[in-house]
């Protein structure tokens, strides 16, 4: 039976070499067909604590906000003996035995797909543990449900966030592992709240409570873990996570087991149901019922691989023409592949299929937005007014006008329009990778050609990262222009109102009363925000400029300059190698 679980395990990690994620696709997916376990939670619902408690280990990422923000496809794997260790799919030759390295590439490979945004994807990570300590049993961690969105998000990440959710959950072969806390009410919990809904009844839903140690005292967890608040098919179980005391402490999960352990056996109210508690019984559990949907749907998998093989031969046996076999036949034929990937990448681009607008709406919505939240009044309150006027004046005050104290409460306040503007670039650059999966994946061709798949797509993401790296150049120096050079024109005005509202007769230290301050600091702002409004056209141009027409423009010039060169048609023979054994394999 342990070997169901390889076996499916295997069968994902092709699914994801090959592209196949379960999205729509012309050909039937495998990967909706196999089981797995999904779990599904809130934010600080205890979601990562459980898994960790399932690994006995520490290694998933934490902090505040969305840390999930890929798929985690987590396969544990039990050997009998030997050093625990990990490994990633992306890393295949890499072996890690430090936990808190697999924590570390978990974050770097997320940025690798997302950018340093708070971005979302849907393209999995796979993570294999292999130890003496785990069961054999495969779980697929998901972002966790929120409600609001937070500073440098999207205000569609909420809708986004519980549609890719839905996307794993409602697939009729996924084990739904729906994690709510016990010391919130249960009719307010995510999990609970969009299980229901894909799964009326229950039947593929296990229900798991956290926090019940800090339920409030005099009350208890005991009609939920009976199923009397909230029945499902399978009984929910309880667990007593670590403390972020105890996260703090480094406390290791063999004693946060062993204290998990004694506080079912020794509370009251839950001392009858402490043979059916605790991370362990729960990680037995999910693997024994595992087993037991892969038995069950081993038929339908191998009806779906035969029936897909038939459908693939005989679209080859409809192409019928094979490729060439010299060198410069077989360069001509990935030119060709590369073309077609290209026209339908600027297609999504120019909206002739979906995707693009979604550009858009980071210059017509998120960017404007964060330029809201700077309050720069905030910034120009009468206190730091008084605080740079005097300070620019240094020991001889100005006689009209305060123009070094000008500069610097402008600059200052400019500044901080840099923190957008980099966010603005990232959000754009994050779409554009976007676009490349979903090119690669419409781009039949390249399905032939695995190899060849991969090799395209790190192209086109090495540019996109260079015209990424150029457009933050170019677009910040927008902002530091408008530090570096006043618009003299606005500037002009300020001694005509000064001989309108002053009265010369006065002592010049007159000019730092409240009167004359607020009106610097209600001028600063006027000027300030006439910059912001034409930030606001400008930022976009540039990104549009250095990004997104660059991208139309050359996404895959640097790959065939490559292809070009002789020293490079050397290196490229193994390629055109794998090219034609992935055609003649699937004849």
């Amino acid at each position: 039976m342990e070997n169901l679980i390889s076996l499916v395990n295997k069968l994902q990690r092709a699914c994801t070499a090959l592209g196949d994620h379960g999205e729509e696709s012309a050909l039937p997916t495998l990967w909706d067909s196999l089981p797995a376990i999904a779990v599904v939670g809130g934010q600080s619902s205890g979601k990562s604590s459980v898994l960790e408690s399932i690994v006995g280990k520490d290694f998933l990422p934490r902090g505040s906000g969305i840390v999930t923000r890929r798929p985690l496809v987590l396969q544990l794997h039990r050997i009998d003996e030997g050093r625990e260790y990990a490994e990633f799919m992306h890393l295949p030759r890499k072996r890690f035995t430090d936990f808190a390295a697999v924590r570390k590439e978990i974050q770097d490979e997320t940025d690798r797909e997302t950018g340093r945004t708070k971005q979302i994807s849907p393209v999995p990570i796979h993570l294999s543990i292999y130890s003496p300590n785990v069961v054999n049993l495969t779980l697929i961690d998901l972002p966790g449900l929120t409600k609001v969105a937070v500073e440098g998000q999207p205000e569609s990440i909420v809708a986004d966030i519980e549609n890719m959710v839905r996307s794993f959950i409602e697939k009729p072969n996924s084990i739904i592992l729906a994690i709510s806390p016990a010391n919130q009410d249960l009719a307010t919990s995510d999990a609970i709240k969009i299980s229901r809904e894909v799964d009326p009844k229950g039947e593929r839903t296990f229900g798991v409570l956290t926090k019940i140690d800090l339920m409030d005292k005099g009350t208890d967890a005991v009609d939920i873990l009976e199923g009397r608040s909230y029945k499902l098919q399978f009984p929910w179980i309880g667990v007593v996570n670590r403390s972020q005391a105890d996260i703090n402490k480094s406390v290791d999960m063999i004693a946060a087991r062993r204290r998990e352990r004694e506080y079912f056996a020794n509370t009251p109210e839950y001392k009858r149901l402490a043979h059916r508690m605790g991370s362990e019984h729960l990680g037995k559990m999910l693997s024994k019922h595992l087993e037991q949907v892969i038995k069950s749907r081993i038929p339908g998998i191998q009806s779906l691989i035969n029936k897909t093989i038939a459908e693939l031969e005989a679209e080859l046996h409809r192409l019928g023409k094979p490729i060439a076999t010299d060198a410069g036949g077989k360069l001509y034929s990935i030119m060709e592949i590369c073309r077609i990937f290209d026209g339908i990448y600027k297609e999504h681009l120019d909206g002739v299929r979906p995707g693009g607008e979604k550009i858009y709406n980071v210059f017509d919505s998120q960017l404007p937005a964060a330029l809201k939240r700077l309050h720069f009044d905030k910034h120009l309150s009468m206190e730091n007014v008084r605080k740079l006027i005097t300070e620019a004046d240094g020991y001889q005050p100005h006689l009209i006008a305060p123009e070094q104290g000008y500069r610097r409460l402008i600059e200052s306040s400019l500044v901080c329009i840099r923190g957008p503007t980099e966010a603005a670039v990232d959000a754009v650059h994050a779409i554009l990778k976007d676009l490349v999966h979903k090119a690669i994946n419409e781009t039949v061709e390249l399905k032939q050609y695995p190899t060849l798949r991969v090799e395209v797509g790190n192209a086109a993401f090495e540019s996109l990262d260079r015209m990424r790296d150029e457009s933050k150049k170019a677009t910040l120096k927008l902002v530091d222009m408008e530090c570096s050079y006043l618009t003299v024109d606005f500037f002009r005005k300020l001694p005509q109102d000064i001989e309108k509202g002053g009265n010369p007769t006065h002592s010049i230290f007159d000019r730092y009363n409240d009167s004359y301050l607020r009106r610097i600091g209600t001028t600063v702002l006027a000027y300030v925000n006439m910059v912001c409004a034409s930030l606001r056209n400008s930022i976009p141009k540039s990104i549009v400029y250095c990004q997104v027409r660059e991208a139309k423009r050359s996404l895959l010039d640097h790959f065939f300059t490559e292809l070009g060169t002789k020293e490079f048609i050397s290196t490229c023979d193994p390629l055109l190698d794998d090219i034609m054994a992935d055609y003649y394999w699937r004849y």
